[in-house]
């Protein structure tokens, strides 16, 4: 019996105990969240890390709502708002990590690097006194430590080929502008390209500056690249937009739950209002690049061109919370001029939503436009009385599908395996003196050529990791790589201005955009 007593005393002491702590928690808590938090501060039998618990209660919470909705940790803040702002303060340069060391790929012209006398080929072996060599260093660290306030200084020591000791540099940071128009010039006497990587804070001002300055240099028409750009900020979307329709065209609307809803329309004369357009899209453009070309499609404005686009078609506002983290939260759909909604189905699964682009490539999609699924009750009729679809991208008004040919096949995979990419590097990288005698793109590109001797390196290479071609797959590979090699080779020695130009030949995309503006 005394046994039994004691049993019972110890039951009732506990449930006693639970009945003080839920009142507590009760007047502590305004919500469950809180309430949970309060019983795990109070009664979890080992200490715990409550920053990282509610860190990833707030993720999970964001997952649960919608693909696009995120959490922004203190630590990731500024990297993932940096691109938007138009710039950021650091010590201007481009690397990449290369067998386990930091490579200086470029340095941006009139930045704090290139003033003290950092060059394109440095290794980056300690910042301040911390090692960032063969210690397996990823990107994140190497941005955390090059970044700073402006005016502030960081050491670097860096190993330069032919330099038997490292070389010591200081360096005072300072802000460093990001520029959304990737490259902006003239394909022939009246055809401007302009390829913008994504709709930050400064991206109207500078397409515009672009679109200036090809306009006085004859352009005529004009095709616009959006391939690749992930999006950004709504308002310079319609502002891009705005510079190709008359004064009141409806660019796009948006409504939500507690937004009610918003149009945004044209509001003045364009710049290139009559002037003849063409817009790349791809499955990686997505948001403000859908809002653009769904705003020149369901306008008839111009010619979209390439292959179905992401699919989003939600929009988020940034909130700061109290520790200077933020979220990204969803506030409303945006609807095309026509009225459709392009976002893409969600079934809660985030990786098959963003990994969709294979499901394109299994089911024939890429191949041909005839694979793409129409839903007839998402059919939408342009002024003019074209058919466009809602319920999952903007599908472009000329399709052109990837090339199916087996004899690439070789070739394709020394590309996206990243041999060529890789071996482009290392050829700058080793011959940077003897490449430094060509000052312009137009002087190497009619002085360099891709040698035999360089394309059997990279068949070596591409042997090596056990990829091998028949005679006819090589001669195919060889003909390509006399561009895309080239085009690579470019790009590390005069950035996008090198690469674009020598890459037009094999650009598919490119090519039908000029036909269709030509007809």
């Amino acid at each position: 019996m005394v046994a039994v007593g004691l049993a019972i005393g110890v039951f009732v002491s506990l449930i006693t105990e639970n009945i003080m702590l839920k009142r507590r928690a009760q007047v502590v808590a305004t919500s469950k969240f809180d309430e949970v938090m309060y019983h795990i501060n109070n009664a979890y039998v080992d200490t715990v890390n409550n920053k990282k618990l509610e860190e990833d209660a707030i993720v999970a919470m964001m997952e649960e709502l919608d693909p696009h909705s995120q959490y922004i940790s203190v630590e990731e803040f500024n990297a993932v708002n940096d691109p938007l702002l138009g710039s950021f303060e650091g010590i201007g340069v481009q690397f990449r990590i290369v067998e386990d060391t930091v490579a200086i790929v470029n340095t941006i012209k009139g930045g704090p690097s290139e003033k003290v006398g950092v060059m394109a080929g440095d290794r980056i072996v300690y910042v301040d006194d911390s090692l960032v060599a063969g210690i397996k260093i990823k990107n994140e660290s190497v941005m955390r430590l090059l970044k700073g306030p402006k005016g502030t200084k960081v050491n670097v020591r860096i190993f330069r080929r032919g330099e038997k000791d490292l070389l010591d540099f200081t360096i005072t940071r300072d802000v460093i502008p990001t520029y959304s128009v990737d490259i902006a010039y003239m394909l022939d006497d009246k055809t401007g390209y302009i390829k913008l990587s994504k709709f930050s804070a400064t991206t109207h001002k500078e397409f515009v500056k672009a679109a200036k300055r090809l306009k006085q240099e004859g352009m005529s028409q004009l095709i616009l690249d959006l391939r690749g750009n992930g999006g950004g900020y709504l308002g310079e979307a319609v502002d891009i937009a705005d510079e190709f329709l008359p004064k009141g065209s409806l660019v796009v609307f948006t409504e939500g739950r507690f937004r009610p809803k918003k149009t945004y329309n044209a509001r003045r004369k364009g710049l290139l209002e009559d002037m003849p357009l063409a817009v790349l899209i791809d499955d990686e453009s997505a948001s403000a690049s859908e809002i653009v070309a769904g705003a020149v499609q369901d306008n008839d404005r111009g010619t979209i061109v390439g292959r179905r686009s992401f699919g989003k078609g939600l929009v988020q506002e940034q909130v700061m919370l109290s520790d200077n983290s933020a979220i990204r939260i969803t506030v409303a759909r945006y609807y095309t001029p026509t009225g459709r909604c392009i976002q893409k189905p969600f079934d809660g699964n985030l990786e098959d939503y963003l990994l969709e682009s294979y499901d394109r490539y299994e089911n024939g999609e890429l191949f041909s436009a005839d694979s793409i699924h129409l839903n007839d009750t998402l059919k939408y009729y342009t002024p003019k009385g074209k058919v466009v679809y809602g319920g999952g991208g903007i599908i472009p008004d000329v399709y052109v599908p990837l090339v199916d040919d087996s004899t690439e096949y070789y070739f394709n995979r020394i590309v996206n395996l990243g041999i060529l990419y890789q071996y482009a590097f290392d050829y700058c990288d080793s011959h940077r003196q003897e490449l430094a005698r060509y000052k312009t793109v137009t002087e190497f590109d009619q002085s360099f050529h891709v040698t035999d001797a360089m394309f059997n390196e990279l068949v070596s290479r591409a042997e090596k990791k056990n990829i091998k071609g028949n005679t006819l797959e090589k001669q195919v590979a060889r003909r390509e790589t006399n561009i895309l090699l080239k085009a690579y080779i470019a790009r590390d020695l005069f950035e996008e201005e090198g690469f674009y130009p020598i890459y037009r030949p094999m650009d598919d995309m490119l090519q039908k955009a000029i036909e269709a503006l030509n007809q």
